[in-house]
């Protein structure tokens, strides 16, 4: 099968259009045909090697963790799913080999859910890491309905489906976005505070006793300033700096998980969520959308596609 793979850490120039080994289906696995693969700032980050302390490569790997398709063969034990199902998953495991951007991938069953109804193949793709991560994060901040919780990156992919998740469970959402991408955060249901020099005078400004919560996704200085923006009994939690735990926070990582993502299925069916795909790439062009990540200026979504009708013709 043609897919997209590295056999050594670099920049997206070691990326490779070609062919791979067939993936061999496990009993707890399903082979999911790949409609389309949601690029996420992770993916150039194995692939540059910084995430080598946790996840063990086995070269050569095909990168990606998020797709959307259609079941083509269960596994020995699966009753989950049958051919014919479309499907979303998180399909990470715990090494680095065989990743979603080809043509077909072997998923386990504990990172799939059915694909909502009402999205797309290139939304449903952008849906479960960044789902999953909003999910599990405000899950650990406990939120709650009338609190407020300032979220970092409000427009990016995470940020944008914490922004919604967090109005869905009735909290007021403080986000930092630029200038360009303040009618979009609005348009998600968040207040949208600008980056830079003089952030906790415009937060304070909104929130004079502080924030309930705060979701960081950027660590640095932007995690110090977060931490002094908390009101009594504030909580934290960072995907991007460790560092956390010195304010007295939480670190952390995004995990598979079935069931999370069956209720990001839910809501995405009943119009609490939406994804935003600002830009589609074919599979053969993964390393353009590897760089257009990189530059970190995306709203919501980049998706990898693959053309299924232009290989039938």
């Amino acid at each position: 099968m043609k897919a997209i793979s590295y056999a050594r850490y670099g920049g997206p120039e070691v990326l490779e259009y070609g062919d791979v080994r067939d993936p061999r289906v496990g009993p707890d696995q399903v082979l999911v045909k790949v409609r389309a693969a949601a690029v996420n700032p992770v993916d150039w980050k194995c692939r540059e090697g910084y995430l080598d302390a946790i996840l063990e490569p086995v070269f050569p790997v095909v990168t990606g963790w998020d797709v959307s398709g259609v079941v083509v063969q269960p596994g020995a034990s699966v009753t989950e799913f049958a051919v014919g199902d479309e499907v979303i998953g998180y399909v990470r495991e715990d090494f680095l080999s065989r990743g979603t951007f080809a043509e077909y991938v072997a998923a386990p069953v504990r990172t799939l859910a059915r694909k909502p109804r009402n999205l797309t193949y290139e939304e449903a793709a952008g849906l479960p890491l960044t789902g999953l991560t909003a999910y599990q994060v405000l899950k650990a901040l406990r939120v709650a309905r009338g609190e407020t919780v300032l979220v970092h990156a409000a427009a990016g992919g995470v940020g944008s489906i914490a922004v919604q998740l967090g109005r869905h469970l009735g909290a007021r959402v403080i986000g930092t976005a630029s200038e360009r991408n303040h009618d979009y955060v609005r348009e998600l249901g968040g207040e949208p505070v600008s980056y830079g020099e003089g952030l906790a005078e415009r937060v304070r400004g909104l929130a004079p006793e502080g924030v309930d919560a705060v979701f960081d996704t950027v660590g640095g200085e932007t995690l110090r300033v977060s931490a002094d923006l908390l009101g009594a009994g504030g909580r934290l939690v960072s995907i991007a700096d460790p560092d956390v735990v010195d304010y007295g926070g939480r670190y952390l990582f995004v995990r598979p998980d079935a069931e999370d993502l069956l209720r990001l299925t839910e809501l995405a069916e009943q119009g609490v969520v939406g994804v935003h795909v600002s830009e589609t790439f074919p599979l053969e062009r993964a390393a353009q959308a590897h760089r257009r990540s990189e530059e970190g200026r995306t709203r919501g979504k980049i998706v990898v596609t693959v053309d299924w009708e232009a290989e039938a013709s």
